[in-house]
């Protein structure tokens, strides 16, 4: 179990508190996302691939994040709104979290532990990085931010 993410709890945008193990059984996406950045675009591809395989036991998980060049300043009500209204959005949304540093979320450490990035750096390089987990809650890889998210759909297919 605790190779999995099913042990941990993240907040939604809108305040509830989400337990991992609801996801057992999907396929995740999990990215840390800003509004304000030149990957912004990405939500598109994130958008397409959750509309494209949600009903096969898929789903993207969006962590907003403010610790690269300061490009997500908003509130989580402003930060759902962008991504709704410029992107049409509707993949769960968490609360803004770091990634990095003493304070990175409990979740986050977990995912760069199990997947270390190019020459097994612990650190998340910027926004829109993003992680694939199986359908038993393991982290199988890990993207970096340049990788669009069609790039990725065939791996999801692979998995679910």
């Amino acid at each position: 179990m605790e190779n999995t993410i099913y042990q941990f709890n993240a907040i939604l945008n809108n305040g509830e508190d989400i337990n991992f193990e609801q996801y057992k059984g999907q396929v995740l996406l999990i990215v840390n996302t800003a509004s304000n950045c030149g990957f912004t675009p990405q939500y598109e591809g994130l958008q397409t691939l959750f509309e494209q395989f949600k009903d096969k036991d898929f789903s993207v998980l969006g962590f907003p994040c403010d610790q690269f060049g300061h490009q997500e300043p908003g509130n989580d009500t402003e930060i759902e709104q962008f991504c709704s209204l410029n992107f049409n959005v509707n993949f769960p949304l968490f609360k803004k979290v770091e990634v990095n540093g003493e304070n990175t979320s409990p979740l986050y450490k977990f995912l760069k532990e199990q997947k270390p990035g190019i020459l097994g750096s612990k650190k998340i390089k910027w926004n829109f990085t993003k992680f694939l987990i199986n359908k038993n809650g393991e982290v199988l890889k890990r993207y970096g931010s340049t990788t669009k998210p069609e790039k990725i759909a065939a791996d999801i297919e692979a998995l679910i």
